[in-house]
């Protein structure tokens, strides 16, 4: 089982795709909660460029809430994440983390069910680019 999927994209810059990339995720029901800047966070901790890369924190609250009211540690497992990265030129990879593979480690029935429900939707939004 792979923990991800990946798109890759044309686009003029990353800020158009985040745009768009956010809004596919609200089409299915997701909220950006967290962003990390890897190419500025690497620069200022370790002087070392990246190209530009994004991980955006994903969260449904209504699956978070299921899942968190069923397993109240699966916390440690959220945010669902969704990257943006720069291959060069004009092509990114739109790449989400697969939450039915995170939440296997749970071993919990109603978990695996609704994890795989997120993976869905997450999918969805991937296919939608």
């Amino acid at each position: 089982m792979t923990y991800y999927q990946s798109k890759i994209l044309k686009s003029a810059d990353l800020a158009s795709l985040r745009t768009q990339v956010e809004a596919g995720l609200k089409e299915v029901g997701f909220g950006v909660l967290t962003e990390i800047d890897i190419q500025a966070t690497m620069k200022k901790k370790l002087d070392k460029d990246y190209p530009p890369f994004l991980i955006l924190g994903a969260c449904n609250p209504v699956f978070a809430d299921k899942v968190l009211t069923a397993e109240p540690h699966v916390s440690t497992l959220l945010p669902c994440n969704v990257t943006i990265r720069s291959l060069g030129g004009e092509d990114y990879e739109v790449t989400i983390m697969d939450p039915a593979a995170a939440m296997s480690v749970v071993q919990n029935p109603a978990i695996e069910s609704l994890a795989g429900e997120v993976r869905a939707k997450l999918m969805e939004m991937l296919e939608s680019l």
